[in-house]
Order: C-alpha cells, then sequence, then structure tokens
C-alpha cells in the first residue's frame, strides 16, 4: 500500500480523546490509507497514548500486517501504515492492565468485518470502567444493532473484570460483511414493551451488592410505573471485587436502550442502582431510537452500509461529533445532524472515496 496519501490528524480536536486514535488506526486498515496522529489525547487528564489505545493500534497492525511508528504508552504521536493481510483464524491480546477490553474489541470489529475471513479473538483487561461500554452493552445494544444491520459478530464474556486489576476476558467472533450493510433506522413505540437489566457482582456476597443495585433500580423505576426483571448474578471467577448494573428498555420497532455504571470504592450499591435508573428514564423520555453511548460506536458501521442511516439521540456529544468528523475524513461518508436527529450517509460515498485512494481490497471485493 505504498504510495497512498498520508492522512494528517490533530488529535486535540473535538473529542481530544482515545476515540480518535482507535478510529482513525481503524479506518486506516479499512481504507489502505496511512495515517499519523498528533496530540493524541490531548484534551485527557493523562495526554498520550494509554496501554489500552496502544493495544488497539498494535492488535490492528497485526490484523492487516501493517507497520507502527512512535507509538508507545505515554506517546503523543504515532504513525500507522496498513498492509494487505486478510485477517483470519484466532487471536489473542492482554492489556495488561484494567484499560478497556471492549474498545479494544470495538476497535478490531469492523477491521474484522470488512478485511477478514472469519476470526476469534480473546482480549484481556477492564470490562466493567467509567467512560468505557461495558461488555454488557457491547453484548446487548451494539451487536444486536450490528445484526440488524447485517453484521455477524458474537461476544462472550469468559471472566468480568474490573479496576484496578484487570484480568477480565472477552471472547469476540466475527463473520466476514459478505454484503453491503442495511442502514439503520430503528423505530419505537411511546413506551418500552419491556424494561430489564443484569446486576452483577464479583466476591461481594456478604454484602449482598447485586441484590442492592437491583432492588435501589427498581424502585427509581417502579416510581415512575415502569417494572423491570433484573438478573442478580453472583460471581468469584474475577482476580478482585466488583460490580456493574446494566438496564435496557426495548421497544417495539427494534429499539433497544441501555444505561449502565461500574462499581467503585465508595460508591454505594444503592447510588448506582439509582443512577443507572435515572439514566435509563432520561434516555426513553428523549424519544431517543439509540442511547447516548451507542450513537457514536455505530457511526463507523453506519458510514459503511449501503444507504442513510436515521435515528434520534438524547443529545449529541462530543464522542458523536468525533466519530462523524473521521468518517467524513477517511471514507466520504456524511454525518448531519438536526436537533437530536443524526443521519449518515454511508457505503456510496465511502467507497467513491475509498476506491479513489486505492481503495481497501475488501471493501471493495464485498460491495
Amino acid at each position: 500500500m505504498a504510495g497512498r496519501r498520508m492522512i494528517d490528524i490533530d488529535g486535540s480536536l473535538h473529542s481530544g480523546s482515545g476515540t480518535i486514535v482507535r478510529q482513525a488506526a481503524a479506518y486506516a486498515a479499512l481504507t489502505g490509507r496511512p495515517v499519523r496522529v498528533r496530540n493524541a489525547r490531548a484534551r485527557r487528564r493523562r495526554p498520550g497514548l494509554r496501554p489500552q489505545h496502544l493495544h488497539a493500534i498494535q492488535a490492528i497492525r497485526d490484523l492487516v500486517g501493517g507497520s507502527v511508528s512512535g507509538a508507545e504508552v505515554g506517546a503523543r504521536s504515532f504513525e500507522f501504515r496498513p498492509g494487505d493481510d486478510e485477517p483470519a483464524g484466532r487471536y489473542a491480546w492482554d492489556i495488561g492492565t484494567a484499560g478497556s477490553a471492549t474498545m479494544l474489541a470495538l476497535s478490531v470489529l469492523p477491521v474484522l468485518a470488512f478485511r477478514g475471513r472469519g476470526a476469534e479473538a480473546e482480549v484481556r483487561g477492564g470490562l466493567f470502567q467509567d467512560f468505557a461500554p461495558s461488555v454488557f452493552h457491547l453484548q446487548h445494544v451494539i451487536v444486536p444493532m450490528l445484526a440488524r444491520m447485517g453484521l455477524a459478530a458474537e461476544i462472550e464474556m469468559i471472566r468480568p473484570g474490573y479496576v484496578p486489576a484487570g484480568e477480565g476476558i472477552i471472547r469476540l467472533a466475527v463473520s466476514p460483511a459478505v454484503r453491503p450493510l442495511r442502514p439503520l433506522m430503528p423505530r419505537r413505540g411511546e413506551a418500552p414493551a419491556r424494561v430489564w437489566g443484569i446486576s452483577l457482582a464479583s466476591h461481594l456476597d456478604d454484602r449482598r451488592v447485586a441484590a442492592r443495585m437491583a432492588a435501589a433500580a427498581r424502585a427509581v423505576l417502579d416510581a415512575s410505573g415502569i417494572r423491570a426483571e433484573v438478573d442478580e448474578r453472583s460471581d468469584s471467577s474475577a482476580a478482585q471485587a466488583g460490580a456493574a448494573l446494566a438496564l435496557f428498555a426495548d421497544f417495539s420497532g427494534g429499539t433497544r436502550l441501555g444505561a449502565d455504571r461500574a462499581g467503585a470504592p465508595g460508591r454505594p450499591a444503592e447510588r448506582i442502582g439509582a443512577r443507572v435508573a435515572r439514566q435509563l428514564l432520561h434516555e426513553v423520555d428523549s424519544g431517543a431510537t439509540i442511547d447516548r453511548h451507542a450513537s457514536d460506536q455505530i457511526i463507523p458501521f453506519a458510514a459503511l452500509a449501503d444507504g442513510t442511516s436515521r435515528f434520534q439521540v438524547p443529545f449529541i456529544t462530543e464522542h458523536t461529533e468525533t466519530a462523524g468528523w473521521l468518517a467524513s475524513l477517511f471514507l466520504g461518508a456524511e454525518v448531519r445532524a438536526a436537533g437530536r436527529t443524526l443521519a449518515v450517509h454511508g457505503r456510496d460515498a465511502a467507497i467513491r472515496a475509498s476506491t479513489q485512494a486505492g481503495g481497501a481490497p475488501a471493501a471493495r471485493r464485498r460491495r
């Protein structure tokens, strides 16, 4: 893939976060365009690459046989040049900290789908933490959404992992995208048909943490006239004590909204339960057809779909703006926001831009 013009990205723009690092590497692998990222994570308390960002870059490099220069923990700039390999078989990545294993999985997922020939990966790291998607949200919101678009993926939690020990394990399996993805246009009724959730606690049976989180969530939802079914789970396999709560609202028309929160020292179970329930109620009352966390995570896939995806979001986040900016920069996709309506015009513009640049072989072949 030599000779293709490098895309230069200022990582201090928009969210100034690790989203730019991970999605830029994934888009480079999909389009065959080398990328240079400067000022990586410039707007974060600890700027530069953290272990989870470095492992995401390296994982994508390994999948496509590319090369990376300048990437190390703490680095604020790096270059990534993708290769021509097609991912297949089994992979394993260990972040080595409680860094987000789910974000690494999201980073490699489009590469496996559009460049791969069928692959599985085991990812070790943190599964429940602040400022990263939980494995429950990935399993029960993102993966079903991708299935509606025509992308087959599976996420399995082998072992929970919490801050600070990490050591969580997930298994990711992705089938190749053999045809263009369908655009996403979820619909919903006024009230949810079902509200349900998962309350997980590891090594905390004596404090009844799972039951207390679930009871607090039910109390808030009951006060709003909503009955919730919450599965209380006890785990003893995690490397340390920890907890997480996830709630979901299912609507007729295919919409599923999610909200979640990880446990932490000094964060009472009752506070977690009430907060997650209130957040879910906000998503429901906003009229959204996609929740605040999924709104940026789905954009790369909508940008590669054949047609226009359109959904309602509770509000436009910095991460959503960032995802839209990168989809436009790499793929030529058009992402527009009008109030709380987000429209992603994908695939046709993306393929034209990719072909003009030399394009990702897998993307062209599977059109």
